[in-house]
């Protein structure tokens, strides 16, 4: 149990001193790492002994047990971002490099040729997001469209994956994106996927290595954000990179493809002149 639910729990059995222990986590809980248990019970104004009983209460051994507790926590995705508002654009600068400098070791140019190539040549390409990963999604078909037909994105609102998934086949290609709180049915929707016969391809964080296994092609992407929430500047750069490799891949077709969607802006005037 989260120990924001353990405190909501037993708050009322707390005594006043621990209660005030108890708002002091509540309020800190995105960067609890950052202090150790004499300084918490500082900033709640209550003696070390109350604050390591507070503890005990909760269901922890103590502090170090707690603060794996909420790192835990804050790695499922759940926002959690320290109350301090020192460092906040110096601090999201370093993490977005840090995530920039992971995707990078995690993934080589062949697994990126790949899945490029993958997306260039299939007769048909399903773009799979829900949640947060949804507007991935919607943006790598935007880029895709631009050098390739036979491009969509499900589910739309009101919509089921089953008539969508139920065309496809071999020559086909489901990109799966999979970040952090997915849907509990995630697992089986790829295994549908793959099940069709169509190639997969999984681009998620690191909670999804343990789906890797179900799909033929796993990209790793951290999403860790030095605030609240979760960070996709990383995953929006890999969808760049998959969709230029794509455009290279579909060769001249692709260019062909790129020239025509331009002259059809200009015929709707869609796009600014400059």
């Amino acid at each position: 149990m989260r120990i924001d639910k353990r405190i909501e729990r037993h708050y009322a059995e707390l005594s006043p001193q621990e209660q005030k222990a108890a708002d002091t986590l509540l309020d800190r809980l995105g960067d609890l790492a950052v202090y150790n248990a004499a300084e918490l019970a500082r900033l709640s104004g209550v003696s070390k002994a109350t604050m390591s009983r507070l503890f005990r209460r909760l269901g922890f051994e103590d502090f170090n047990e707690v603060k794996e507790h909420t790192r835990s926590i804050r790695s499922s995705g759940m926002p959690l971002g320290p109350q301090s508002p020192d460092g906040g654009l110096a601090a999201h600068l370093g993490q977005e490099q840090d995530n920039l400098r992971r995707l990078a070791e995690s993934i080589d140019e062949e697994k990126l040729s790949a899945a490029s190539s993958t997306l260039a040549i299939a007769g048909t390409v399903l773009l799979l997001g829900f949640r947060n990963s949804y507007p991935l999604a919607l943006h790598l078909r935007q880029q895709l469209l631009q050098c390739r037909k036979g491009v969509s994105v499900a589910p739309q609102p009101g919509q089921s994956l089953g008539e969508e998934l139920a065309g496809l086949g071999s020559g086909d290609v489901v990109v799966l994106f999979g970040f952090r709180r997915r849907p509990a049915e995630f697992r089986r929707v790829l295994q549908a996927a793959a099940a069709t016969g169509a190639a997969t391809i999984l681009i998620g964080d690191p909670s999804a290595r343990r789906l890797a296994a179900d799909a033929g092609l796993w990209l790793e992407c951290p999403v860790d954000g030095a605030h609240a929430f979760d960070s996709y500047a990383a995953a929006m750069s890999l969808v760049s990179i998959l969709a230029s490799g794509a455009l290279m891949a579909t060769g001249r077709s692709g260019r062909e493809r790129v020239r025509k969607v331009t002259g059809m802006f200009d015929t709707l005037a869609e796009i600014e002149a400059r």
